[in-house]
């Protein structure tokens, strides 16, 4: 199965880089309605059978104009929604409590799944909602789905399931707005990343467990 793990379009607080993780937040800016709008043309070839999407708006907004040009109704799950921010809620992303943020979600990647979010969920709460998504779409049997997602949420899953992204390489190649991982595996035999943002993702490494760079959230 090919497996296509794509964050949303721009919205106010990815521009302003504080994190904005609420249900159903915010709409997508003008670019980020633009960013939408220019999905259709960017993954085209790929043989899509099948959208997921989370239950923020910003998501469901991202991914209409790629249902509208493949016909193809938009499955919404609570799963796919971005790791809940708790505490940290509205902090600067390149603040002291945004960066410990980033830090407690690729330690979840790191194998440390019990700790918890100040007031948000754990690892195990997290990575397991996202399994169960991802298992659901690859029972449908299709050759390629898409999942619209947000961007720590993408980077954690797969930094944790993905045998070729550890740690490091996610926490140093943050994912922009409507940028594409693409996997190809099954739940159960195991992920590899195909590509990361159109750069080709090969090497394995040792999951470091380092910190996290760049401008990464929601």
């Amino acid at each position: 199965m090919r497996l296509l793990l794509i964050r949303h379009g721009q919205i106010p607080s990815n521009a302003h880089n504080v994190l904005d993780t609420r249900v159903p937040g915010p709409a997508l800016t003008e670019l980020g309605e633009r960013q939408a709008r220019a999905l259709p043309d960017a993954l085209h070839g790929e043989d899509i059978g099948a959208l997921f999407t989370s239950t923020l708006l910003r998501t469901q907004q991202t991914v209409r104009p790629l249902a509208r040009e493949l016909g193809l109704e938009v499955r919404v799950r609570d799963g796919l929604r971005e790791v809940t921010a708790g505490e940290l809620e509205g902090e600067p992303g390149h603040g002291e409590r945004g960066l410990r943020y980033m830090e407690i979600a690729f330690s979840w990647a790191a194998g440390q799944v019990g700790r918890r979010m100040p007031g948000g969920e754990n690892g195990v709460e997290m990575l397991g909602r996202y399994d169960a998504v991802v298992e659901e779409a690859a029972a449908l049997g299709a050759g390629t789905v898409a999942l619209v997602s947000h961007g720590a949420a993408i980077r954690t899953w797969t930094a944790a399931r993905a045998a070729n992204v550890d740690v490091e390489f996610a926490a140093s190649h943050p994912l922009e707005n409507t940028g594409v991982v693409v996997l190809e595996g099954s739940p159960e035999d195991g992920w590899k990343a195909l590509s990361w943002a159109g750069a080709v993702v090969s090497t394995p490494g040792p999951d470091s467990g380092s910190g996290p760079t760049g401008s990464p959230v929601e």
